[in-house]
């Protein structure tokens, strides 16, 4: 017995961590595993799981029990989660047969448990040495990450260099978060770039946390640092759910449901051709401090995030006036729809708080696929089956106002403020199509214009002719929005709705 103990001690001191591999993970500004952990999980809470599995090649100089990567169960605010966290201080975390199979063994087990799957990833790559069979592994978790999508939460955070295959499994997770000049994703790294194209590029400027929150789209969080990181992760399970056969949890936000907000038509400018931020008017709507913005950093001019109404969580997705006046365009019509899919993917009721004058018109934008992209916007909703609901702010017209706010589309109650205005197009060009011959013959084109223009606005510039066809329930007064979208909401929560049976659906590319 003695003995079997010793061994035991022995296998576990032989497992741990040296001084120099801790200090030379803290001389380049990243935690170690083990203090990533702490800082993630409950305290005490963490059990891993085949701590003892190493390589088994024979070449390989360097070998160690856990080969690169920790991984086991444990709880965020008393909710279970499965966590892996790669080792940078072995082998640069490459992943090798053994590494990629304790993933792909985590995420199986994270399917099985219904609970949320969170990666945090620090890995130079496959692991060269090993050949083929680190890339096999590889292939599995790519599997079992595509089979938990919709299953179960899926979160990645890079946490140091993400590169070659290791880029993948994040890309096909939910959400992923990064650090500020810590965090690196690339297919190929500069070195590489370098010998082939010969640009010369920094890590940084290649792949970083500025490059892919802002211009890529891959990351949906930047960070200042790793702590900050983990409390973030930590903030956004607050508004899931542990798997797709449950609702998120309710968190008591001491927040009035019945609180009037005079403020809003205060941020609402008069002349609807003045911007203002979206986002002061969501914090007014939603209970205080409870929005959480996705991509704050990319395609701004929309804008996603989850909130609560009366504790409830609901998927927010917003035009933004302050920037391309709230247009759909390519990479935001991507934003929309991924974000879409999310929530209805685990029971996240949406909201949408629709100001847009159109698709962004332009040859950039038709040759870069306008078409295809706006059209998965229109899929992404029309698939959704979780309750919808549109408030109409402002301005709501053609194909813009069929995909965000057409009940002909699937949402459940549509409701306009007074300062709607609900039509085809922009007055100034519905003139210019209705009354082209006119105007060609007009002695005076510029006073006949105005008329016209003045005409239209006073015809079709309000929520009252859609709500006499309908196609508008409620026109609400400011000060009552949050009430009444708290009472829809809660009325719809019951609400049950099934697609057509089919194997899957083929998504605009």
């Amino acid at each position: 017995m003695a003995r079997n103990l010793n061994d035991y001690k022995e296998m576990k001191k032989s497992i741990e961590m040296s001084k120099d591999s801790i200090k030379d993970q803290h001389s380049r500004g990243k935690l170690t595993v083990w203090e990533r952990l702490e800082l993630l999980l409950d305290k005490g809470s963490f059990v891993e799981l085949n701590e003892f599995v190493g390589s088994r090649e024979d070449s390989l100089k360097e070998k160690r029990a856990r080969d690169g990567v920790i991984t086991g169960i444990g709880r965020i605010e008393g909710r279970k989660v499965c966590v892996y966290a790669q080792d940078f201080t072995f082998m640069g975390g490459s992943m090798g047969e053994a590494h990629t199979r304790k993933i792909a063994n985590l995420i199986k087990d994270a399917i099985k448990l219904g609970c949320p799957v969170i990666g945090l990833l620090d890995s130079g790559g496959a692991r060269i040495q090993e050949g083929v069979a680190s890339l096999a592994g590889g292939g599995e978790i790519f599997r079992l990450n595509t089979q938990a999508s919709g299953i179960i939460p899926q979160i990645s955070a890079i946490m140091g260099p993400c590169a070659g295959i290791a880029v993948y499994s994040p890309a096909l997770t939910d959400f992923i978060f990064m650090v500020n000049k810590t965090s690196n994703m690339f297919i190929t790294g500069p070195e590489v770039i370098k010998a082939v194209t010969g640009e010369e590029i920094s890590f940084d400027a290649l792949g970083g946390a500025a490059v892919h929150s802002e211009k890529s789209g891959v990351a949906h969080f930047i960070a200042d640092d790793e702590k900050q990181c983990l409390l973030k992760i930590k903030k956004l399970l607050s508004y899931l759910p542990s798997n797709n056969l449950e609702t998120s949890p309710v968190y008591d936000t001491k927040d009035d449901p019945a609180r009037k907000s005079k403020k809003i038509q205060e941020m609402l400018p008069e002349d609807s051709s003045k911007v203002y931020d979206v986002v002061e008017i969501i914090n007014e709507i939603v209970d205080k401090k409870s929005f959480y913005q996705v991509m704050e950093r990319y395609a701004q001019n929309i804008v996603i995030g989850f909130g609560r109404l009366n504790n409830i969580s609901v998927g927010i997705i917003a035009n933004q006036p302050n920037v391309l006046a709230g247009c759909l365009d390519v990479n935001s019509s991507d934003k929309i729809s991924r974000f879409v899919r999310f929530c209805d993917c685990f029971n996240i009721p949406l909201v949408n708080l629709v100001d847009v004058t159109g698709y962004l018109p332009g040859t950039e934008q038709e040759h870069n696929g306008i078409i295809r992209h706006g059209a998965k916007v229109l899929y992404a909703y029309s698939e959704a089956t979780v309750p919808k609901i549109a408030l109409v702010m402002r301005k709501s017209y053609g194909g813009a106002f069929i995909a965000l706010s057409s009940k002909d589309m699937g949402y459940d109650k549509v409701i306009a403020w007074p300062s709607a205005e609900i039509a085809v197009m922009g007055a100034e060009g519905a003139v210019n199509i209705l009354n082209r011959k006119e105007l060609a013959e007009s002695k005076n084109q510029e006073k006949l214009r105005a008329e016209k223009v003045e005409e239209y606005r006073n015809r079709f510039y309000n929520p009252y002719v859609a709500a006499k066809l309908g196609y508008v329930d409620m026109v609400v007064d400011f000060p009552d929005t949050r009430d009444v979208l708290i009472t829809l909401l809660e009325a719809s929560l019951t609400k049950r709705e099934r697609n057509i049976s089919k194997k899957h659906g083929n998504m605009p590319a």
